[in-house]
């Protein structure tokens, strides 16, 4: 799959439509090999540059999707002209539609209680999708290795192909990453908030606003007090650090050309 390296990470480079014909293809022919998808945004990415930990994690998913509108931005200018955003609820909607016919059962993990459940008869009522097999609303701490293995158990028992975290970053990445120890699944996808946007819980951006790359001021100005601290560090980071990197390769480039 194309990817494009921003602050460090190997980011998707192609369209959506792609990325879920592969997923789809592989789910049809290819063993079950917990392989970890993320929706990565400005937050994971400038999480990631500090925290090697977290770094290493994400660098270890078969793929970082672009969850932000700044990224493909970004990526355009590092030549992945094809690049688009995969938007996390909007990845989760088509894997959702394009599956609805196909023998692929989805397992849904996150949020709070009930709000996996209630997403659940979202997917039959409004997608015509009824292979939702479990679901799943994890403790607001730290899960054990015993707890994750009797949740895996769970998800493995139903014959899930895909597993759908919705969480916050870098709790999700960190909490699919430990999962994917113990289940036998095709794929484990972060996928951010769409859990809470399809079930009504919180206000999605309109089109226009996610297109003009402004997603985070609309969020900010819903949710101010949880988000204020979160955008005036990350935005202004996020710019730095991507900026900084662009220039850095173009040099090198530059003076490898003149070597």
């Amino acid at each position: 799959m194309p990817s494009v390296r921003i602050i460090g990470l190997p980011i998707y480079g192609g369209s959506l439509s792609l990325a879920v014909n592969d997923i789809i293809k592989q789910n049809a022919e290819v063993e079950k090999r917990n392989l970890l998808i993320s929706a990565t945004g400005a937050h994971g990415l400038v999480y990631a540059k500090r925290t090697k930990t977290f770094r290493d994690i994400l660098a270890s998913f078969y793929l970082n999707l672009p969850d932000g509108v700044p990224s493909v931005w970004i990526g355009r200018l590092k030549g992945a002209s094809l690049m688009e955003r995969c938007y996390g609820p909007d990845f989760f909607r088509e894997m959702i539609v394009s599956t609805k016919d196909k023998p692929i059962n989805h397992y849904f993990c996150g949020g709070k209680e009930k709000v996996a459940e209630e997403l659940k008869k979202i997917c039959v009522r409004k997608f015509g999708n009824g292979h939702v097999v479990g679901t799943y609303s994890p403790p607001f701490r730290e899960m054990s290795d015993e707890e994750l293995n009797a949740l895996a158990q769970d998800i493995n028992s139903k014959h899930t192909d895909i597993v759908w975290i919705g969480l916050s970053t870098p709790k999700q990445e960190i909490f699919a990453h430990r999962l994917s120890k113990f289940t036998e699944v095709h794929f484990l996808c972060t996928v951010g908030a769409a859990f809470d946007f399809y079930t009504g819980n919180v206000k999605q951006a309109p089109k226009f606003i996610q297109r003009s790359g402004l997603e985070w001021l609309f969020r900010l100005l819903i949710e101010p007090k949880r988000l204020w601290k979160r955008y005036f560090e990350i935005v202004p980071k996020f710019l730095f650090y991507s900026i900084t990197e662009l220039v850095a390769e173009r040099f090198h480039k530059n003076a490898i050309g003149e070597k």
